[in-house]
């Protein structure tokens, strides 16, 4: 996907119908303020109209198919169901994904730097990809020919559509006034209350990517083992629970949804999946089901190529603003974490 021109005339975007309200008028109020840029990218599974709503600038990450190279451009050039269809049809092939260089990322920030704004990138956790420390490198080169450009990195430190909420309420912030430099500190601060939990509908893509043996994912299949996932505090995945069949790795989401949602219900939810709309379907029900949930926004969209690459078809999550996360770090962590200190903000 070409970047997001921040000269486009909000009522222009197509699929604006789409967008829920309240994302629109977020996206209104910082196109109409602009004291900051911000950047992000194509693996927060944002849903089209959203991204495009919001006037942010999207970089599109990378997969490779045995035909060549491919750039996530949101689902312009091809459907969900199409691209999930054919890894159905074919198990067999697998796509992988290839980081953003550090070129890559000097050449969009030196554009920033030529505009003026401050800049702020929030970008694919560190958990998952080499990215965001190609990002850095750049930055510092960037900043190192303009030492009076604002530039920040932020590793978001969360998945797929954690992300997008994550951008959407830094622009809210921005829309209210905070700096560039405020809106860093605060962003590095409300990753950790984004919550994100999904299931699969096989361990084979996992398997075929070096995640897991091989082993287990046809003994997983062979029993109907459903994982329930989710991710550390460091962005990187992690196993809640293993789930005898579908359903119950979908109650399971539920579940944590009820134990760690905070009933912020001004702020949106999303739910998004790899063309498994039933499934979809049927967690909004339940989440609307919960106490003051009726008419809370729920963001509804497709995971990207980088990210179904992955996990193939038939993945659900539910995402949502909820309690701090590191406070259920395990003593230990919490005793790394005290000791890795400031090495762990210089790599913010």
């Amino acid at each position: 996907m070409s970047k997001q021109s921040n000269e486009e005339p909000l009522e222009s975007v197509s699929e604006a119908s789409r967008a829920p309200e309240d994302v629109v008028s977020v996206g209104r109020a910082f196109h109409q303020r602009r004291t900051c840029k911000i950047i992000v990218d194509s693996s927060a599974d944002y849903a089209p109209a959203v991204a495009k709503r919001l006037g942010v600038e999207v970089i599109p990450l990378t997969y490779v198919t045995p035909e060549g190279e491919r750039e996530d451009d949101l689902w312009e050039s091809q459907t969900p169901h199409d691209f999930y269809e054919t890894l159905r049809k074919n198990p067999d092939l697998h796509y992988t994904t290839c980081a953003v260089t550090p070129g890559r990322y000097e050449e969009i920030f030196e554009r920033a730097a030529a505009e003026g704004l401050p800049t702020i990138y929030l970008g694919l956790t560190g958990g998952l990809s080499s990215s965001i420390h190609n990002a850095r490198q750049a930055a510092a080169m960037v900043r190192d020919r303009h030492p009076e450009f604002e530039l920040y990195v932020i590793d978001t430190r969360c998945d797929s559509a954690a992300g997008e909420l994550l951008a959407i309420e830094v622009i809210r912030q921005a829309t209210h006034g905070l700096t560039a430099s405020e809106l860093y500190e605060w962003a590095r601060e409300a990753r950790y209350f984004i919550h994100g939990y999904f299931t699969l509908d096989s361990f084979n893509a996992l398997a075929a990517g070096g995640r897991i043996p091989p082993a287990a994912a046809t003994v997983g299949g062979k029993l109907d083992i459903k994982p329930e996932l989710s991710y550390d505090t460091n962005g990187a995945l992690s196993l809640c629970g293993m789930c005898r069949g579908r359903k119950k790795a979908l109650r399971a989401i539920v579940q944590d949804f009820k134990e760690n949602y905070t009933h912020e219900t001004s702020l949106p939810l999303a739910i998004v999946s790899s063309d498994a709309e039933k499934d979809a379907d049927w967690l909004e029900r339940e989440v609307r089901k919960q106490d003051g949930c009726s008419d809370v926004t729920i963001i509804r969209s497709q995971v990207s190529p980088i990210l179904g690459s992955h996990v193939g078809p038939g993945m659900v999550a539910l995402v949502f603003w909820g309690n701090d996360r590191r406070e259920r770090l395990s003593f230990t962590d919490k005793l790394a974490r005290k000791v890795r200190g400031r090495r762990d903000e210089t790599n913010a």
